[in-house]
């Protein structure tokens, strides 16, 4: 099902985005939007962030050797206690 919102540009180029898309795009106050330009459409989209989303991650293994089998084995351990490396 196709669902058109209408919106009013104001003197300063300003738009009200409203509620139904911004709930759809997950918007919050200082968010970003970006209007991609095609031939015969203008999209808008939530712009794409910044930040590194694996960032949180970094250090996570820790203490975890960059041997190949190491690894594996810790992983193993990871999904089947015991049966990676010797306690």
């Amino acid at each position: 099902m196709v669902r058109k919102y209408k919106s009013r540009v104001t003197g300063r180029g300003r738009i009200t985005v409203p509620p139904e898309i911004r709930r759809r795009l997950g918007l919050h106050a200082g968010d970003e939007i970006e209007f991609v330009a095609e031939e015969r459409r203008t999209i808008v989209r939530r712009a794409p962030s910044k930040t590194d989303p694996f960032k949180k991650y970094q250090g996570a293994l820790k203490g975890v050797s960059e041997n190949r089998r190491e690894i594996n084995a810790w992983l193993r351990d990871m999904r089947e206690p015991g049966r990676g490396r010797p306690l």
